[in-house]
């Protein structure tokens, strides 16, 4: 039997392996890569990157669409936050989708309708971006909301679809990570459900293979690109005034910078608690994703931040721990990435509601927090609290 042209072909999987080759250089020659720690580092960031582009060239198919993790702890992609659950599902414009979905009693649900380069669709009126506020929701927490093409008369619930929407995304985000819950979501193309999709035949299963390989590339060319464009050009070790987020998340500001800190150094970090619904601070790497937010304090919320007496919340970012509850771990990244966020906005933040940022030498640090006895923590303590995220973060992911 003479061979088909699929098997006469190079093997299915060569242009994949090829991108994993080109992908694993691209993250060795990395201008910020100073020790073995870093090049680790990048090495588990491509691991992660691999998985998360084999499951989506599997979930990418138009016709009978179903949502997916878009990033999480072992996929992480674009400065994940640690409070929020990211999933997603492929959408064409000329397509209408039904959600159906309950309420849980996390802080923030939000709706993305985005373009294949992560990019808002611009719907004039405002379509693309939105929270949970502008549902109509039963006393129940149900709810269905549609997507789809311009419509007379469309209904409560109804949402259009700009041009060249290719992805709906939702972000359910947490303040107590151990009492709040998410919600449950489906979603379904309504002239496609109740049948089945084709089944992928080898020509089918090679096209997914290239579709991998552009993925993983093209997700490790533009998470490098995008701290130059949006966080080094500013001065170092200082935070902008809050802003809203680009993008197109119509209830998000964002204050944003960078750090590069020494082992005796240290940056006081202080921002009064907002009235929003969420507000939160992380760290990053330079490879864009979380540091290790479930066994590190990488991380603090409105929730889980100690609050002084004044109202402030102040932390204190450094190598070492410095003794109090609001100790933010590099955990020896020297350089890395700040990022406040406020979500669920009814208005602006405004710059008095913002970050203060100042670097200190870390023996300087109790001197400089006016309520230190206030902020102090022993080991024990400690412990605590990392075991507490520990174990909030194990039942968040099963939740």
């Amino acid at each position: 039997m003479e061979p088909t042209n699929d098997q006469a072909e190079l093997p299915l999987t060569e242009p994949f392996l090829a991108a994993v080759a080109e992908a694993e250089k691209l993250i060795a020659a990395a201008e910020f890569i100073r020790d073995e720690h870093d090049l680790a580092e990048g090495y588990d960031y491509l691991q992660g990157s691999i998985a998360a582009v084999l499951q989506l060239s599997r979930a990418h198919g138009k016709s009978h669409p179903y949502f997916v993790t878009s990033t999480g702890p072992y996929t992480k992609m674009g400065l994940d936050n640690p409070d929020t659950l990211y999933y997603h599902a492929t959408v064409e414009s000329d397509g209408e989708y039904l959600l159906t979905g309950v309420r849980g009693n996390t802080a923030d649900l939000s709706f993305q309708v985005l373009k294949g380069d992560y990019t808002a669709t611009d719907v004039p009126n405002g379509d693309d971006a939105f929270d949970d506020r502008r549902l109509e929701i039963a006393e129940d927490g149900s709810y269905q909301l549609r997507f789809g093409p311009p419509k007379e008369n469309p209904g409560p619930n109804y949402f259009v679809l700009g041009e060249g929407a290719s992805m709906l995304a939702v972000r359910e985000v947490y303040s107590d990570w151990a009492n709040e819950r998410k919600g449950s979501i489906r979603i379904e193309r309504v002239d496609t459900i109740g049948t089945a999709p084709a089944e992928a035949d080898v020509t089918a299963l090679r096209k997914r293979y290239r579709a991998a390989g552009r993925m993983l590339l093209t997700r490790v060319n533009t998470w490098f690109n995008f701290p130059k464009w949006f966080y080094l050009n500013l001065p170092v070790n200082t935070l902008t005034e809050p802003r809203l987020t680009p993008g197109g998340l119509s209830t998000q500001y964002s204050s944003v910078g960078h750090y590069e800190l020494e082992d005796d150094q240290a940056l006081i970090i202080t921002v009064p608690k907002s009235d929003a619904p969420y507000q939160g601070f992380q760290l990053g790497s330079r490879w864009y994703i979380s540091l290790d937010y479930s066994n590190h304090q990488t991380s603090l919320n409105h929730a889980q931040a100690q609050v002084d007496p004044d109202g402030l919340i102040r932390m204190v970012v450094s190598a070492r721990n410095p003794g109090v509850a609001n100790w933010i771990e590099t955990t020896g990244r020297r350089l890395g990435i700040l990022q406040f966020r406020w979500q669920r906005v009814s208005g602006p933040i405004t710059p008095e509601q913002g970050p203060t940022i100042e670097l200190v030498p870390f023996d300087k640090v109790a001197e400089q927090l006016p309520h230190f006895a206030h902020n102090q923590i022993d080991e024990a303590g400690w412990r605590d609290r990392i075991a507490t995220r520990q174990r909030a973060f194990a039942e968040r992911m099963l939740g």
